[in-house]
């Protein structure tokens, strides 16, 4: 998604969802003021991007901790002063664990939240738009496409300009900016909680991911054959690590440069049986600090990608 619009309200929300024998439960919060029925979301605060809204508002309203799945829909609508609102959702798996771990306690917006059937949430959901991201969530199920791991495909945050810079390229650091994007995205990049981390070992990809990793508390994988000037003497290597990956079906985020990240994105592509397109050309056209998600069947990644979703983070 590219920049906001500043005259458009923006907000995100989950469907989250639990295993319940062979079928699935969806979770349905009520509002207290405005005694109605909808999916936990919320409006983007300052200097957010969706997915970080998406993850604290379900915090906020429900007590859970959720990391985000695929995406599933946009709303758009006009609210009563017709100002455009457009709400975005992804959907979220949550565990027993965590529901066990909620610090849910019934207040002045939320006072109640309801695991519900499919069928029974879509009677008991106060407004149209809900139902259609219940049934796209729903299509996504009956695919069996819900459960999914995700590739984070994430270009480095804006380095020091190469023309001025003394130096060998592998070497040029993050900018002033590009330290403030590189700590600005760690709450994005971590709402689907990566497993693995991986970067080009050139020092301006180093110092973009380590805010992340520094947050999560794992280490980084640096790799030269993800890095430009070795991509740029040697391809073979890339298609390798994609292979190795998508065989894990471990969300990883791969922090890498302009010119190699088309080649990462069409090697997914390949290793899932994707046809190459301009969806797939667009979201391998990222500015600094900005990253694609590439959602894959955790049972069944060679059937195709799930989702694409592109975040800019470069302003």
């Amino acid at each position: 998604m590219k920049a906001f619009d500043p005259d458009i309200i923006y907000a995100a929300g989950a469907v989250c969802w639990r295993k319940k024998g062979d079928s699935v439960a969806v979770l349905v919060i009520h509002r207290t003021q405005r005694k109605d029925y909808s999916f936990p979301k919320g409006k983007v605060d300052p200097g957010e991007l969706l997915p970080q809204t998406c993850v604290r508002e379900v915090a906020e309203e429900t007590g859970y901790s959720i990391s985000l799945g695929a995406p599933v829909g946009v709303t758009d609508y006009a609210l009563s002063n017709g100002q455009q609102k457009v709400v975005h959702y992804w959907a979220a798996r949550v565990s027993n664990k965590t529901v066990k771990r909620s610090t849910f306690v019934a207040n002045d917006e939320v006072d109640g939240l309801q695991w519900l059937s499919i069928k029974k949430a879509r009677e008991r959901l106060s407004y149209e738009p809900d139902k259609v991201i219940l049934d796209n969530f729903e299509s996504l199920w009956r695919q069996g496409a819900l459960d999914t791991f995700s590739l984070v495909i994430l270009r480095h945050a804006k380095a020091l300009d190469p023309a001025t810079f003394i130096g060998k390229d592998q070497t040029r650091p993050l900018s002033d900016r590009g330290r403030r994007q590189a700590q600005n995205i760690v709450p994005s990049l971590t709402a689907w909680e990566p497993k693995k981390l991986i970067s080009s070992s050139s020092l301006r990809c180093r110092q973009t991911i380590e805010p992340v990793a520094h947050t999560m508390n794992k280490k980084v994988r640096f790799r030269d054959d993800i890095s430009q000037h070795a991509y740029l003497e040697d391809r073979d290597e890339i298609a390798q690590l994609i292979a190795k990956r998508i065989d894990k079906r471990e969300t990883t985020v791969i922090c890498s440069h302009g010119p190699v990240i088309p080649e990462i994105i069409r090697e997914i592509a390949l290793a899932t049986g994707t046809p190459h397109n301009s969806v797939l050309a667009a979201a391998a056209s990222l500015e600094t600090a900005s990253f694609t998600v590439l959602h894959l069947d955790r049972k069944h990644p060679e059937t195709g990608i799930v989702a694409i979703e592109s975040h800019d983070s470069s302003v």
